[in-house]
């Protein structure tokens, strides 16, 4: 049993120094240091890195650190990843306006168009056009209370007729 544990110890000691060599080689070689990039170089699983805090602390340590002196800085993934969700916050902005204003340029020529055509009424002429249909309106309403009035009159003409006529030719008093 003291051979197997000791063997476990050996195998982990050394899947640790892979770790620690491939780091060592990632910092040299300024390249972009993550957990899965790491164990792929060293040829351990992520989660041997995650069980040996010591060696995740250590990669999350290289990993923020900046570059050594006379490097260029490593575009950082979450920096790329910030410029792209960017990049597509701003293209959908920019869709939405483009829409707003081929909207707009197509009503603009549709009118032009319709005004060009000739088959639409100027504006004058259709205010015109308007304005003599409400007139009308109005006219036919006026003639028809003027019509009604003089239906009144004369009925009311009769009335005065019949009353003098009662009156002219009724019983005459003697005096």
């Amino acid at each position: 049993m003291t051979s197997m544990i000791e063997g476990r110890r050996a195998d982990s000691a050394r899947r640790r120094e892979r770790v620690l060599k491939a780091l060592d080689a990632a910092l040299r070689a300024g390249e972009d240091i993550t957990v899965a990039s790491l164990a792929r170089t060293a040829r351990v699983d992520r989660t041997f890195l995650y069980r040996h805090r010591d060696l995740l602390e250590r990669v999350h340590a290289a990993a923020a650190a900046p570059p050594p002196e006379g490097r260029q800085a490593a575009v950082s993934r979450a920096s790329l990843q910030a410029d792209l969700a960017n990049a597509l916050e701003r293209n959908t902005r920019l869709q939405t306006r483009i829409r707003h204003l081929e909207k707009r340029l197509s009503e603009s020529m549709g009118q032009s168009a319709w005004a060009d055509s000739g088959l639409g009424a100027p504006i004058d002429v259709d205010q015109l056009q308007r304005q003599i249909t409400r007139l009308e309106q109005q006219l036919a309403d006026v003639r028809g209370e003027l019509e009604e009035r003089t239906d009144e009159l004369d009925a009311s003409r009769a009335a005065n007729r019949e009353l003098t006529r009662a009156l002219n030719h009724g019983p005459r008093e003697t005096r």
